[in-house]
């Protein structure tokens, strides 16, 4: 990795020049220069002082975000039949991110199976059908174009009560399907 130039790049982004970068890090305008054009190394102290400068962080500055996949297609989503109905992955590697989408396809009168509580949110959001979202002891009705959000620290499942197949949108933070 050439670190100068992507220094120099982050730099021109926010439209600091070398003298005004190097006053923000109580460095000189001469060491810059000398870092952007690969001269010189930096301490971790000295790249962390001017990454903060240039408002990001080592982790973001090191981090490869080109190789991480942002637009997942059919072809990508894992699909489990369930009885009655099945769970669709949206995104494959969910489970080490903070949150897991599913969509989840429930038969006339099918319901998912019962959540233990745990730790985290739900939220979903009903694309066709009608739903009865148990939580605890209580029960809640959710029809197509609806959306529900609860701490996900009582049991709780949904089950179609509608006339059609059931379709929600269920996002589970942190992943837990």
């Amino acid at each position: 990795m050439e670190l100068g130039i992507k220094i120099k790049e982050l730099r021109l982004k926010k439209g600091l020049t070398q003298e005004e970068l190097a006053s923000r890090c109580e460095l000189t305008k001469g060491y810059i220069s000398q870092l952007e054009n690969d001269l010189t190394s930096p301490s971790i102290a000295s790249l962390n002082d001017i990454l903060i400068a240039l408002g990001t962080s080592l982790n973001e500055f090191f981090s490869d975000d080109d190789d991480e996949q942002v637009v997942f297609t059919e072809g990508d989503h894992f699909e489990k039949q369930i009885e009655h109905g099945k769970i669709v992955w949206l995104v494959p590697t969910a489970q080490k991110n903070r949150m897991e989408p599913i969509r989840c396809e429930l038969s006339v009168g099918a319901e998912t199976e019962h959540d233990i509580p745990h730790e985290g949110e739900e939220f979903g959001y009903v694309l066709d059908g009608k739903i009865k979202l148990h939580i605890g002891k209580r029960e809640f009705e959710a029809k197509k174009g609806e959306s529900f959000y609860f701490r996900a620290d009582r049991t709780h499942y949904i089950k179609n009560v509608g006339n059609t197949k059931a379709v929600i949108i269920w996002l589970s933070c942190p992943p837990n399907f």
